[in-house]
């Protein structure tokens, strides 16, 4: 091989090596990213509290879920908002409950008003929620929310929510149900996906 040929070949190898590291090093910025924005708890007084879906079984929240619901009513007897909005619809054929209203039992049982629940039986993912949830609010002329979910789906639901036109500001749970090392990396691994997917034209 001549030596121009060895030096061609030694810069494609050079520049391909330095594309794979500026990848390397976006994709951790934004994983950062995503990790810093679920480690902020912003909320502050506001017209209600979003409480994004997650699995139900039957009448019962999975553990996930569960603990977002404790939270966003957490939220409401420290008096930050007047107004739960519950959100997500039906997990599966079959299924007697929805989501919200599984949420909405759970929250009458610890002592919530129920003129103080909204909630919407539509949505399948987070666009969904976010979207329905602002159905309700323009119903019911609420202009700013608090929106509760785990610390690593944060970043994204503020930032469809800002998509959508609404005020809002985060509160993660403190107790998210994410915990392992194995079980949150995942999650992040996932968050990192939908980042970049979002940014796609649909």
């Amino acid at each position: 091989m001549s030596t121009r040929r060895k030096k061609s070949k030694r810069g494609v190898i050079g520049w391909a090596f330095r594309l794979v590291m500026l990848a390397l090093i976006w994709l951790a910025g934004v994983a950062a990213y995503i990790i810093w924005v679920g480690q902020r708890d912003d909320a502050t007084p506001a017209d209600a509290i979003i409480v994004l879906g997650a699995a139900a079984y039957d009448a019962k929240p999975s553990p996930v879920f569960e603990e977002r619901i404790r939270h966003g009513i957490d939220l409401y007897k420290r008096g930050l908002a007047p107004t739960l909005i519950f959100t997500g619809g039906y997990g599966g054929t079959g299924a007697r409950f929805s989501e919200s209203q599984v949420a909405r039992r759970y929250a009458l049982r610890q002592g919530v008003p129920d003129k103080a629940i909204l909630i919407e039986s539509l949505s399948r993912n987070t666009h969904d929620n976010l979207r329905q949830a602002r159905v309700l609010m323009q119903q019911h002329k609420l202009h700013s929310v608090i929106i509760v979910s785990d610390p690593l789906h944060m970043a994204r639901a503020l930032r469809i929510s800002r998509d959508l036109g609404i005020r809002s500001v985060g509160s993660p749970t403190p107790t998210s149900r994410f915990r392992s090392f194995a079980t949150r990396w995942r999650f992040l691994l996932q968050e990192v996906y939908f980042f970049h997917r979002d940014r796609l034209p649909r």
